[in-house]
């Protein structure tokens, strides 16, 4: 090849796309909707049939949830357009008939969106640390519990540790099952200790040295346990949980999560919440 036409050849990050790695490098709904089938029929003693996944985005987890039985449900919620048309056509799109039946996908604010109401609520990402101060984060679990059926649970997950309070930067390599490999970079870019705002920016890097900067960015509050679980309580739910996860001989997280009353003061962790009406 000459080096006229190397020149001329695309760059990586010109030809990726950004949900698609975001998929690869940050979500694994089979294992979310794991946790989240299991642990409601632990809770309840039946399996739930009807799940609304709040700033759904691409709406992966809505897929995956209506595949687990054929008479699951779900309704996915986001106010971003372009997501929700890529998920209709990636994620919809890959489903049968009767799978894409069973989601409807509604662009609205979710703190004021109408839809049947669910057995299960889901705000999972920290997509709700959105909501930035604590009157407008107790009217949106307000609603959520409101719009739950009759012993219906609110899952959500955070994220912690003295890692969060400070500037980082943060790289994992990424295999592409359609080949190769990408860098899934993840950096806190600003923490103000004041009002708790944390802007983190994921940032993907590919093999020819192209990169797209800032393919995602969050500005958040940064939500401690003790507020979120204090403000679902004063939402009414009648208990409030939280699982935290273990580690394994190699000292890695092991993916299990297991109800707690105490942590352990890591740098990093990541937890999940129920919340029951």
């Amino acid at each position: 090849m000459s080096s006229l036409e190397h020149r001329a050849r695309p760059a990586m990050a010109d030809l990726a796309d950004r949900y698609r790695l975001y998929q690869l490098a940050v979500q694994n709904p089979r294992t979310e909707i794991d946790f989240v089938d299991r642990t409601f029929r632990q809770l309840r003693g039946r399996s739930a049939r009807t799940l609304r996944e709040d700033f759904c985005g691409t709406a992966a987890v809505c897929c995956e949830w209506v595949g687990r039985r054929k008479h699951n449900r779900a309704w996915g919620v986001d106010l971003d357009p372009e997501a929700l048309a890529w998920g209709r056509r990636h994620n919809l799109g890959a489903l049968d008939a009767s799978g894409q039946a069973r989601i409807a996908l509604v662009q609205a604010d979710v703190g004021a969106v109408e839809t049947p109401s669910p057995d299960i609520v889901l705000a999972m990402n920290c997509s709700y640390w959105l909501l930035g101060d604590r009157r407008r984060l107790l009217r949106y679990f307000t609603r959520v519990r409101d719009s739950l059926a009759e012993g219906g649970i609110f899952f959500l997950d955070a994220f912690g540790g003295y890692d969060t309070f400070r500037l980082l930067t943060e790289e994992r390599r990424v295999r592409d099952p359609q080949g190769g490999s990408f860098t899934y970079v993840w950096e806190q870019a600003v923490y103000e200790p004041v009002t708790g705002r944390l802007v983190c920016h994921i940032h993907f890097r590919f093999g020819d040295g192209s990169e797209w900067p800032r393919a995602f960015s969050y500005d958040w509050r940064l939500w401690t346990l003790p507020e979120i679980r204090e403000l679902l309580t004063d939402a009414g739910f009648s208990r409030v949980m939280v699982y935290w996860q273990g580690w394994d001989s190699q000292c890695k997280p092991d993916g299990v999560f297991v109800p707690v009353e105490t942590g352990e003061p890591d740098a990093g962790w990541i937890a999940y919440l129920t919340a029951e009406k």
